[in-house]
């Protein structure tokens, strides 16, 4: 077999050199990660005419539901153990956060849980299809018992004591806070303002009311939307 000539050699080594460095940009292109902020491209943003008008569904028409579709009222908390798997436990995820619950805790019927997790999600596709940076709603009151309704009302006297919190299915959604997604690569997001991110809740919520999903109560002085699934 013949050897090649030393300046062969060093071409044929160079024309691997060049091929390997060429299968390498093809392979793997460069990884270095756009860090400039991320504006939001806002379009299409309407809310709804009226909140009040939009959201009017009164407590006695969400405990009509409430009560159909859900738990026996507890006492306290102890009964929690007894409900077995009637009722889900809520942690944070990518669809929303729970808020530190000081009068309830995080538990739902089935088709409660599936609601809100649907609620979320809706939410963050809506974000990304009008060009805004996406956000966590909170979610800031589930299920009650009846000492935490008796402690509620020594702090607020206007807290009912037919509350359709008691039953499982129903739960309040701060319009005024939401949780900033963070880019799991560092990559800095425009905030996107409160007033903003409601407007666009409003028309999910809207939606989902429209199609019969739930009952949507708007809760001026508590920041929130009372929501029932249905």
């Amino acid at each position: 077999m013949r050897k090649l000539k030393p300046r062969y050699r060093n071409l044929a080594y160079l024309l691997f050199l060049v091929l390997f460095i060429a299968v390498i940009v093809l392979v793997f292109p460069s990884s270095k990660k756009d860090m400039s902020l991320r504006l939001n491209n806002p379009r299409n943003i309407h809310g709804v005419i009226s909140y009040k008008r939009s959201f009017g569904d009164l407590n006695d028409v969400q405990l009509v539901v409430a009560r159909a579709n859900g738990i026996v009222p507890l006492n306290d908390r102890d009964e929690l153990e007894a409900l077995g798997d009637k009722l889900i436990h809520l942690s944070d995820n990518n669809f929303y956060t729970i808020d530190s619950l000081t009068h309830s805790i995080p538990y739902l019927v089935p088709r409660a849980s599936n609601l809100l997790d649907s609620i979320g999600s809706i939410f963050l596709d809506s974000l990304e299809s009008k060009g805004l940076n996406p956000n966590r709603i909170v979610v800031t009151s589930i299920l009650r018992t009846r000492d935490d309704v008796n402690r509620l009302r020594r702090r607020n006297g206007n807290a009912s004591e037919n509350s359709a919190h008691f039953y499982g299915t129903t739960f309040d959604v701060s319009w005024k806070r939401f949780t900033k997604v963070e880019d799991e690569g560092g990559r800095p997001f425009q905030d996107v303002s409160s007033d903003t991110l409601k407007l666009v809740l409003s028309e999910v919520l809207s939606d989902m009311r429209l199609a019969e999903k739930c009952y949507v109560k708007y809760e001026l002085k508590q920041g929130c939307f009372h929501i029932t699934a249905r």
